[in-house]
């Protein structure tokens, strides 16, 4: 059997994938608009339903890439966009190298594309859940089921299921605001969950790790109101440290720095006149962005990475040599044990924390690489303790008391190399898969310009003319800017933002952000000239 015949065999099945229904005909931009903010509303509370039966002890496997996976864990929004964005990449990535044979120019092709898209995810849900319960990183909750009379199994199994409803939502939910909403819900869901994190860097109390408030406000609220740095230590090397790292002052400035820098390539771009064949006066302008892809291949990049590190950790566990070292923490009532897992894939090490009297384990954390393979495939999220050698020795406690080396410069400065190559040769190659797959090339955009009517000036009027005109720009662009969001993406990284969204989850959300305003203006022009309806690939 061929490929064709194998998807054109499963075209049934997908068809009949539950689904949200598209609207007859145009949406009002006021229901648009009521839409999105219903789902987003509906979002955030769902982000406050707690897993029934999770243990706080659980550990938080995809915590670094958190924000911008757009999950909030512990509740039933645990998973967020991942199964999303992982079936977007396994699709585009077969697809894009010729392996999954699909014409996505062809409507039945992209029919059965997008549902097969569908079907996958519903497949990642249970791939993404099940590691992480079964692994031992979400656990049962052991007072509930003394309580209940039940075995830990069965909270677990409870767990699952309720993770699982969880995505399913998500899924149904981000095609509610792509089908009857602005934008979409992946990147709605991105948007808020950034934020959240913004406003906690900002405003929260909660004293960390530091002694300090969590929040930059109250921080140097508190800074000032307890003389914490003394004049004398302003220009010392730990006073700097204290004033830009601890102090919050380096992320602020780089939170900053990004927004106004992704707002300035946003708007960079090259405009082709048009004008309309049948109306004489009628005219307007295609952008092509300089970065055309937008930034969404990033989310596909992290989340391979992501995914990798997912594997890495799991088999780490399995196929590794375990080595334990213990100690306590007489103030805090603490037995600290730290755990090292060796294998061919590199080293992981994680904490975990044992109530003194009870014996009972109150707090982990997610093995994190510190050598080989997935040390260096691992991103660089965090700002500068991911990168600065004496903040990386700092922030990878134990390592002494397990006998291991203590990270190399050298180790790091290939770990910075090898996460700027992903970045950029990823965000290329994301980029032209982006585009091709999403009717956003030379051949499609020439296509829907040519059938709403439009030319460009001084060209023939038909479609090949038009695509010629935009095949010297779309490639190159979209070269070019997945280049560029790499590299911006980078620096994000490297300098760290407010909050802990890290810089990626920043950089998406600012440049979300600004293409969904856009989007926004641009119904508003499609209600006051519903000719450009057709353009947009809409019925009036």
């Amino acid at each position: 059997m061929n490929q064709h015949s194998f998807f054109y065999a499963i075209e049934p099945l997908v068809r009949r994938l539950p689904a949200v229904e598209r609207p007859e005909g145009h949406v009002h931009f006021k229901k648009k608009l009521s839409w999105t903010v219903g789902i987003l509303i509906l979002y955030f509370a769902l982000s406050n339903v707690s897993l029934f039966g999770l243990s706080p002890a659980s550990i938080d496997l995809f915590g670094m890439y958190r924000a911008f996976f757009a999950g909030s864990f512990g509740s039933i929004m645990l998973l967020g966009i991942g199964p999303i964005v992982t079936a977007s990449i396994v699709l585009q990535l077969l697809v894009g190298a010729d392996i999954i044979k699909l014409n996505l120019r062809d409507p039945r092709d992209q029919a059965i594309f997008q549902g097969t898209q569908k079907l996958l995810v519903f497949v990642m849900i249970i791939v993404e859940a099940l590691p992480q319960v079964m692994g031992g990183y979400l656990l049962p909750d052991q007072g509930l089921a003394s309580a209940l009379g039940v075995s830990l199994g069965v909270i677990s199994f409870l767990i699952f299921v309720q993770i699982c409803i969880g995505g399913v939502l998500i899924l149904f939910m981000d095609e509610v605001v792509s089908k009857w909403g602005i934008g979409s819900g992946v990147g709605l869901f991105i948007v808020a969950g950034v934020s959240q994190s913004l406003i906690t860097g900002l405003f929260n109390w909660t004293i960390g790790d530091k002694g300090l408030p969590i929040g930059i406000i109250p921080k140097w609220i508190f800074i000032f109101t307890n003389d914490v740095l003394g004049l004398e230590d302003v220009f010392t090397t730990s006073g700097l440290e204290r004033i830009f790292i601890d102090g919050g002052l380096l992320a602020l400035m780089s939170t900053i720095a990004i927004i106004l820098f992704v707002v300035l390539v946003e708007s960079t771009r090259v405009e082709i006149p048009l004008a309309h064949s049948a109306v004489r006066g009628a005219r307007g302008r295609f952008p092509v962005k300089l970065v055309y892809a937008s930034v969404l291949p990033m989310i596909l990049v992290r989340a391979l990475q992501a995914n990798i590190q997912m594997m890495g950790t799991l088999l780490a566990g399995k196929i590794g040599t375990v080595t334990t070292a213990s100690t306590t923490d007489t103030a805090a009532g603490l037995n600290i044990v730290y755990t090292a897992y060796s294998s061919i894939i590199g080293t992981f090490t994680s904490t975990s924390q044992y109530d003194m009297v009870t014996g009972e384990l109150v707090g982990a954390t997610s093995p994190q690489p510190i050598s080989g393979l997935m040390y260096y495939l691992s991103p660089i999220n965090n700002g500068p303790i991911d990168w600065v050698p004496g903040l990386v020795s700092s922030s990878n406690p134990g390592m002494e008391l397990l006998g291991l080396s203590p990270i190399a410069s050298w180790q790091i400065w290939l770990h910075v190399f090898t996460d700027a190559f992903v970045l950029v040769v990823g965000g290329v190659i994301f980029a032209i898969f982006w585009i091709e797959t999403t009717g956003m090339g030379a051949k499609s955009v020439a296509a829907k310009i040519h059938a709403s009517g439009l030319q460009v000036p001084g060209h023939r009027r038909n479609a090949v003319s038009i695509e010629k005109l935009l095949g010297r720009y779309i490639p190159k662009v979209t070269v070019i800017g997945g280049v560029i969001i790499g590299l911006l993406t980078l620096i994000a990284g490297l300098m760290g933002t407010l909050g802990g969204a890290g810089g990626t989850g920043l950089l998406l959300a600012v440049s979300i952000t600004y293409r969904l305003y856009e989007q926004i203006a641009s119904e508003q022009i499609q209600e006051m000239y519903p000719m450009m309806r057709k353009f947009f690939g809409e019925s009036a």
